[in-house]
This record gives structure tokens, sequence and C-alpha cells, in this order.
């Protein structure tokens, strides 16, 4: 190939002679240099022919590093066989809705509160696409109990995006869901990740929009204050400013960015790619 040198991958157990051999043909064939590599000779390297315990050298570095006395061990899985769950086991069961299409989650939980098994249910839907969802669900929860970490089913599902989509009802922190399995492992990861960036509503806004009843006292007050003709000082423009953050507030519940649509003026726009678009009559801030 008119390269300036090649190498040359040879077995672990490979000898004096055979090296010899290698640098002798790489000569007969004109070759500039030659980098030669015998199997296990590096801590690191792209491809290895053996079979696990087929070569003792390897199997010694993957154990230990030789400089420094490193432990190099391959972590085992948190099962190395199946991780049976109790047989009464605690979990939680949520409903809601995906684009009006009903789904139910049940989980299953080893007795340290790690998830262990899932249950998918769509009751209205037809035959075979429940039939999938359910074999999916078992695919999952063998994967758990053989220590597949949920880590990595979340970042392989999430964002997955086919119909049904859209707007979810009936979740306190997921409001809007690309699929039913990105739904799914969104509903997973905030309860057993604490992942809240994969929620559009976080736990400190429900409690910053929680409405509490006033005190007992302060009632009486303005009971009085009201029999004795008392009106309250409030200005149009507060008043307006508190009805507008209450729209704004209810809209970020549904999933909405809570900003104004500039067309019609509804609190319904969502992101469409850098832009937002108006899902009550269609409108962009300028996407197309």
């Amino acid at each position: 190939s008119g390269a300036i040198s090649k190498t040359i991958n040879m077995p672990n157990s490979a000898t004096y002679e055979d090296v010899n051999g290698a640098y002798l043909l790489s000569w007969k064939n004109a070759l500039k240099a030659v980098a030669l590599y015998r199997d296990g000779s590096k801590l690191s390297q792209p491809l290895s022919s053996f079979a696990p315990g087929a070569d003792p050298l390897a199997d010694a570095l993957l154990l230990l590093e030789k400089d420094g006395g490193v432990s190099y061990r391959i972590s085992p899985s948190k099962h190395s066989s199946r991780g049976s769950l109790p047989n009464r086991r605690m979990g939680y069961t949520q409903k809601a809705k995906i684009g009006g299409h009903s789904i139910f989650i049940r989980t299953g939980e080893y007795d340290d509160g790690s998830l262990g098994e899932i249950f998918l249910d769509m009751h209205k839907e037809g035959a075979a696409f429940r039939s999938l969802l359910n074999s999916f669900a078992i695919a999952i929860s063998l994967g758990l109990q053989y220590g597949v970490p949920l880590e990595e089913y979340v970042d392989a599902f999430t964002f997955s995006r086919f119909e049904p989509n859209g707007v979810v009802q009936g979740h306190d922190y997921v409001k809007m869901a690309t699929s039913v399995i990105d739904y799914i492992f969104r509903d997973l990861a905030i309860s057993y990740l604490r992942r809240d960036d994969l929620a559009q509503v976080k736990s400190d806004d429900l409690v910053a929009t929680n409405t509490s009843p006033r005190p007992e006292s302060e009632t009486k007050s303005s009971r009085r204050k009201s029999s004795a003709g008392f009106k309250p000082e409030f200005s149009k423009d507060k008043e307006k400013s508190k009805e507008l953050s209450i729209k704004i507030a209810d809209a970020r519940l549904k999933g909405y960015e809570g900003d104004p649509c500039p067309t019609c003026g509804s609190f319904t726009l969502i992101r469409n790619g850098l832009c937002m678009k108006c899902d009550t009559c269609g409108g962009t801030t300028g996407c197309s």
C-alpha cells in the first residue's frame, strides 16, 4: 500500500523463531518499517482473539495491572444469575393518559427498594399492540433481574418518537411524551433514579403553586373589615398580573411553555425544534 510501516499482531504463544520469521518476511516484502505486537503485551489493545479463560496471561492482565498493583477486576453484574423477587413485593401503580390513550404502569421492587419488574397495560388497544407491550415489559423485567442497570434502559428508550404521543394527563411530573415508551421510562427514571431533568414539572414547582387555607385569624379579620364597609385596595394592574400568573402556571402544569401565542394569545405554545408552535391556532414563532 506504500505505507511507512505495517503492524503485525501475533498470538501470545508466539516464539522467538516466529518473531524472527516475521521480520525476515517483512524484509523480503520491502517494508520500510514494521511494528510487531504479541497478544497481551499491552494493557489496552483493540482486539483479542482468545475467549476468556483460554489465555492465562490475558486473564491476569484483566485482573491486575502490573505497574502499581491497581486492581482492574471486571465488575460482575448485580446478579450473576437471575435475582428472584420476593413473593410479596412493594411497588406502585401509575395511571395516565397519552393523547387520550390510557396506560397503567405497575412496578415490583426488591427488598432494598430497587426496581425488579414492570407490568404495562393499555386495555383499550388492540390485541397485537397489547401483546407487544406485555412482551416488552417481560423483556425489561428479565434484564433488570439479571443485573442490567435501569440507567441503560432510560438512556436507550427516552425520546423515542411514535404514536400515541402528546399531552400526558394524570401524571404529576410528566406532561408531554414523544411516545408510550418515552413516557414509561421517564416515569421510572423520576421514581427510581431521581432524574428530575426528564420531568416537565419539578417538585419545587408543585410546592410553589400549592394553595394553603388562610389562617383563621386572618379570615376573621377580613370578615370584620368587610362588615365595616372595608374595600381591599387592589389595583386593576395587580389583578391582571395575578390572573396572568394563574394562566401561566396552569399552562405549564399541562405541559406547555407558559408563553402567550403571538397570533391568538392562547397559552398553548409547545416546543417545535428551535421555535414554538401553538396547539390552538397552529401558528409558530418563526419556524415553518
